[in-house]
């Protein structure tokens, strides 16, 4: 089983982050980590410079546009800083690039490359400067931004093996390695992504972007052990950073570690609210840590947790949500009825607010309730509307969601060819790139197979089934119960008692209302 943090180091944790961000006097640059970037700017704007370069490698782009302009006001022919400003238009992870208002700022330094470049104060600052021209290229170039991305991290290549002993050229072009998976994971390119970060984080292991880059390189299932140091150090490193305090649990959910999970999210969400209310702005309720918190109190069986998290998603809607607050609350939804089962809940749970707005998710937990309910005719309209779904983002989830409630609606009538429906769901999600955190999927296809084949009485496969699942979402619990199961209805009690007790111990927290719970319990001791 994984190591896991002991209660006290999880309380002393949370302690050290909640105090940091609290304590006063203290800069914001020595609670986002430690770089040394030396620079030509004056010597008044260095602080803010660096706090800027702190923000960016924790992804935390408001806040170090804010810095890198604070910077540039006080001096204001200081060439990094417009840099700075620049990058923070650019997220590559996220693949998202504001593309204009990165180009506006480097026009603003000035009117062409070579003028930009003069003002550089240094042979070094020049390389920066060359290569964020090539991530923002010209208007009217004709170039996409994965060319844009392909060529930045070819110039961050080169000016790496200019300048090998500086850590900023190496953490920027462990990024921007990243930054070319464009097709999703590819694990190539993130383990060379991984070789450089490391240089860094061998000479500095409080590093943010090192950490930060070599968690993003690590947080599949197979990889997640080699990325666990960096979870356990990250939080501490940046704790003003909400989104560093979130980036732990993607090692964490690799790897089943349900509690982390649940504290790294909880902290994130505290500290990322604080800053919103320090703005005068309201708390993020719809968003990234929730999901994720959501999804590790589901998966430790603290169901009413879960449904305190939604409750306070779906409240916190309005007609000036955005797009991602909708997307995140449809999330959700679908994973609480799934991992819950509460197929009752499903009406009650919609969406008043965007009732018009479609997200697989949305259209696949009504469908499968409908299912659980007994309404076929609710069940093939969903069908219909997930294969009607034709965003980039969101299609290919579609597709597979449509293929499980096909499945499940042909097994009254012909469970041979409902199985090899499941089985293509099955093919198509084990063919997309793995995406880190809970599964792209809102009921993986493996578990749902092995779910009908135990039904059927073919334990065997089922166990197979689940086996599969679970190493693709370790420790996932209801893949768990239905590896127990079908060890137990194959005879395999060695198997049964282990997996039973794993299932347990990941419940230890769990409410008494949990259904399986108790049998969680009594198979430890199977005979």
């Amino acid at each position: 089983m994984p190591p896991t943090a002991t209660p006290g180091l999880r309380a002393a944790r949370a302690a050290l982050v909640l105090c940091a961000v609290a304590a006063p006097g203290i800069l914001p640059a020595q609670l986002l980590g430690k770089i040394e970037f030396p620079s030509s700017g004056a010597a008044e704007a260095q602080d803010d410079f660096v706090a800027g370069v702190l923000y960016l490698h924790n992804f935390e782009y408001e806040d170090a546009r804010e810095a890198f302009q604070r910077a540039r006001e006080i001096d204001p022919g200081f060439a990094m800083a417009w840099w700075g400003e620049a990058m923070t238009h650019n997220h590559p992870i996220w693949m998202e690039q504001d593309t204009e208002a990165g180009r506006a700022v480097l026009a603003a330094l000035g009117a062409g490359p070579e003028e930009r470049r003069s003002r550089a104060g240094s042979e070094r600052e020049a390389g920066y400067l060359a290569a964020v021209e090539t991530l923002f290229g010209a208007a009217g170039d004709g170039t996409t931004k994965e060319e844009r991305d392909d060529r930045y991290r070819e110039a961050m290549r080169r000016l790496h093996e200019a300048w090998p002993e500086d850590d900023e050229a190496a953490a920027f072009y462990a990024l921007s390695i990243l930054g070319t998976a464009h097709e999703g994971r590819d694990f190539a390119t993130y383990m060379r992504a991984a070789a450089v970060a490391a240089e860094v984080w061998e000479r500095n292991d409080e590093h943010p972007g090192a950490a930060h880059y070599l968690i993003h390189s690590f947080d599949d299932p197979i990889h997640a052990p080699l990325g666990l140091p960096m979870a356990r150090r990250y939080a501490a490193i940046a704790p003003a950073a909400a989104h560093a305090q979130h980036m732990t649990s993607h090692i964490f959910v690799a790897l089943g570690l349900w509690q982390e999970v649940v504290d790294a999210n909880t902290i994130a969400s505290r500290v990322q609210n604080e800053s919103l209310a320090a703005r005068g702005r309201p708390p993020r309720l719809c968003g990234h840590y929730p999901f994720w918190l959501e999804y590790g109190y589901l998966q430790q069986g603290r169901w009413q947790e879960a449904g305190r998290v939604l409750a306070a998603c779906r409240a916190g809607l309005s007609a000036a949500s955005d797009a991602g607050e909708r997307w995140h609350f449809a999330a959700m939804r679908a994973r609480y009825l799934v991992d819950t089962e509460a197929w009752e809940r499903a009406a009650e749970l919609a969406d008043t607010v965007f009732a018009g707005t479609v997200f697989a998710n949305t259209v696949f937990a009504d469908g499968l309730a409908a299912y659980h309910l007994g309404s076929r005719e609710a069940v093939a309209a969903a069908i219909d509307g997930l294969r009607r779904i034709d965003a980039e983002d969101e299609k290919d989830a579609a597709a597979i969601l449509a293929l499980e409630l096909e499945g499940l609606a042909l097994l009254a009538t012909d469970s041979a060819a409902a199985l090899d429906t499941l089985t293509a769901a099955v093919a198509a999600e084990a063919a997309l790139p793995y995406e880190f955190g809970p599964p792209v999927v809102a009921k993986p296809a493996a578990e749902l197979l092995g779910e009908v084949l135990l039904d059927l009485g073919r334990s065997g496969e089922a166990g197979d089934a689940f086996r599969r699942q679970l190493e693709r979402t370790p420790l996932r619990t209801a893949s768990l119960l239905g590896l127990a199961r079908a060890a137990t209805a194959s005879g395999e009690y060695e198997l049964a008692r282990e997996t039973y007790g794993r299932l347990a111990a990941v419940w230890a927290s769990a409410e008494d209302s949990v259904g399986a719970l108790e049998e969680a319990r009594t198979g430890r001791e199977l005979r």
